[in-house]
């Protein structure tokens, strides 16, 4: 066999990515249209703010929580059956959302499909890094980041064109057949099993552990902007300070005792061995406080416009639409370039330039107009999806193969904890300086004008967190380059 067929990419490898891929795609734009429904749901279904936000929260949550299992089902059990476990997840959320009419039985159905998406986008992953030809690594984990972000990018719009013509739920009632009658035929055919199955066992203690872990510092967050919220506002902060303690100290607590346990454990949840890598730490911090600004930019956006700016919340949607769709489109070029010219130069070019977006938007934010809003937005989708896809890709590079289920658990739980820090963190932010209006009503000027200050504060703690990733990525580069030169 030729080196050229062997790099060549079977079509079958396609139909998998797209097969499991549509299942993430599906419940990544329900995620999205929920946040721009934000103010509808919290007039349905009589919650604040504070309360209405755990319905994209508590996704993000679930998901991130489910992905450390995603090396343990990868190892045990095989790729078509975790497939349609995922589908059968996907369906029965939808289904709940449909008919649910009270806010915990929404929430219960977004538990669900945050599982179901849990297992879904680490499979895809795990997929293209097990089956991919090595000199198209790059181009397919492009490939696959541009079918799971185009969700982002259409979820807005798509949420607000509902909202406006149609119940909200109609999303759900749109998305069971695609999953039955696309996703599912093409996964059932295009899947094949590379690799035998192992007797891997679940650790259950772990698995409490690092869901304990996720759970309490995102709760710790949230509670923190609560109890800020009501010292401004000249009521008791007594019981969410408490809250946000315990939580606090419950979440690292797990979090260090999920790492001690996975160290001396004879079958641990995740094999953590590769992470002491120095390299690999820098690149995994990176592609932790990333998605904080690339997944909380649609909260951002979407909720300053109709509470600052006084859009609907179809035009509220447009805004996020050309930068996050045309990043999308572009996240496998940047695959491209990441395959041509290796990691450093297109990583750090892209995520130097996606940080002008928020910098821009700080020094306009008191003067912003729904243009500069999008104009600016789009600068850092473009560049953000020309470069965020290829930080995993470079840090799991240069870890042993038998570990990439590993890697991909870990890197794939810090993306979706990154987005649910990043939603609770701004809608905290928000909430805090809308706390300072006192209780007037959304259209009045000083309520405009505190949710501006908001804004403000949101797009200065964008830039710290993107200066903070570059510098991490700009030395995990110089490590490596330094270990290259050492070897020769």
């Amino acid at each position: 066999m030729t080196s050229t067929s062997q790099e060549r990419i079977p079509k079958r490898l396609i139909g998998a990515i797209v097969a499991v891929g549509s299942l993430a795609f599906i419940g990544i734009l329900t995620e999205t249209v929920m946040t721009v429904l934000f103010p509808e749901l919290m007039t349905e279904f009589g919650v604040n703010t504070a309360t209405v936000q755990w319905i994209t929260t508590v996704y993000l949550l679930v998901v991130a929580a489910t992905m450390p299992l995603s090396s343990f089902l990868n190892r045990r059990f095989r790729l078509k059956s975790l497939f349609i476990a995922a589908v059968v997840l996907a369906v029965t959320g939808s289904a709940i959302m449909i008919v649910g009419h009270t806010f915990p039985v929404i929430l219960l159905a977004r538990v669900i499909q945050g599982i179901g998406s849990g297992v879904a986008t680490p499979l895809m992953m795990n997929i293209i890094l097990e089956q991919s030809p090595r000199s198209k690594v790059g181009r397919l984990m492009g490939v696959g980041s541009l079918v799971i972000t185009v969700a982002p990018a259409i979820g807005p719009t798509v949420g607000g064109a509902v909202s406006s013509v149609l119940p909200w739920r109609a999303i759900f009632v749109i998305a069971i057949p695609i999953v039955l009658l696309v996703s599912l035929p093409l996964g059932l055919h295009c899947i094949e099993q590379k690799r035998p199955t192992e007797d891997a066992r679940l650790n259950p203690v772990q698995f409490v552990a690092i869901v304990l872990a996720l759970s309490g510092m995102i709760l710790a967050l949230n509670q923190m902007g609560v109890a800020v919220s009501a010292a401004v506002n000249g009521s008791s902060a007594t019981r969410p300070v408490i809250i946000t303690v315990v939580s606090l100290v419950v979440g690292v607590g797990s979090l260090v005792f999920f790492g001690w346990s996975s160290s001396r454990s004879f079958s641990p949840l995740i094999r953590l061995g590769w992470l002491r890598d120095r390299v690999v730490q820098l690149h995994l911090l990176a592609y932790l406080i990333l998605p904080i600004v690339g997944i909380g930019f649609g909260y951002v956006i979407t909720n300053l416009a109709q509470m600052s700016l006084g859009t609907s919340a179809f035009h509220a949607g447009v805004l996020v639409l050309p930068g996050a769709l045309v990043g999308a489109f572009f996240a496998p070029v940047g695959g491209m370039l990441y395959d041509k010219f290796g990691p450093t130069k297109p990583i750090l070019s892209a995520i130097s330039v996606a940080t002008f977006g928020p910098i821009l938007l700080l020094a306009f934010s008191m003067r912003l107009t729904p243009a500069l809003l999008a104009g600016f937005y789009f600068i850092f989708g473009l560049c953000y999806a020309l470069g965020f896809s290829n930080i995993m890709t470079s840090a799991l590079s240069g870890i042993d193969h038998a570990f990439m289920p590993d890697g991909n658990a870990v890197f794939n739980t810090a993306l979706q904890f990154g987005g649910a820090v990043g939603t609770a963190l701004f809608s905290m932010i928000l909430g805090v300086a809308q706390a300072g209006a006192g209780s007037a009503e959304k259209g009045s000027a000083a309520f405009r004008h505190a949710t501006a200050v908001g804004g403000t504060w949101m797009f200065a703690t964008m830039t710290v967190i993107c200066l903070i990733a570059i510098c991490s990525l700009a030395c995990a580069f110089r490590i490596r380059a330094s270990r290259t030169a050492a070897e020769r």
